[in-house]
């Protein structure tokens, strides 16, 4: 710590300085001081202040990307129900059920949905396209689709939907 005499301003370098001193030069006695900790509050200020902005640019970066992924995607289609049917042939078929939602804001015409049926490893076992019931989406509207699967269930764990291509 540096401490500096009252009266002939000596500067002295002292690590820890006693209450009171007595200048080596002058013979001047003045007591000694220890500042205050204000770092401290300063510190924990920084920190809330980087905690907050941390949290705005968060919140920010999330905010951005769902509004990105809606403009990228604004058509969803989604699976409700799956059932399985038996035809005249006594083949078991799947009636896949699900809808279609427009999220943005705009209207969008509707592509066709195609059906991906996979086995349990995963791979696909058929992919089947078929027309929606509507062409175009209102903003914010959706609409519901069903189709029957021209393969038979044997082997179908997972089936899916996707939508064709937009550009179409």
């Amino acid at each position: 710590m540096k401490i500096v005499c009252d009266f002939c301003k000596t500067e002295y370098s002292v690590a820890n300085p006693p209450s009171a001193v007595r200048c080596a030069i002058c013979g001047h006695a003045f007591n000694v001081t220890m500042p205050g900790r204000h770092g401290g509050w300063l510190m924990f200020f920084a920190a809330v202040c980087a905690l907050v902005s941390a949290g705005v640019f968060a919140f920010v970066v999330i905010a951005r990307h769902n509004a990105n992924d809606t403009s990228h995607r604004p058509l969803v289609a989604t699976i409700s129900d799956v059932q399985t049917v038996t035809d005249e042939t006594g083949v078991s078929h799947f009636v896949v059920n699900g809808t279609v939602v427009n999220r943005s804001d705009d209207i969008y015409g509707v592509p066709d949905l195609i059906v991906i049926s996979r086995d349990a490893a995963g791979h696909e076992i058929a992919r089947q396209k078929f027309l929606p019931s509507a062409t175009l989406l209102d903003a914010g509207a959706s609409v519901g689709f069903t189709h029957t699967l021209s393969v038979p269930t044997t082997g179908i764990k997972k089936i899916n939907v996707e939508l064709g291509d937009l550009s179409e």
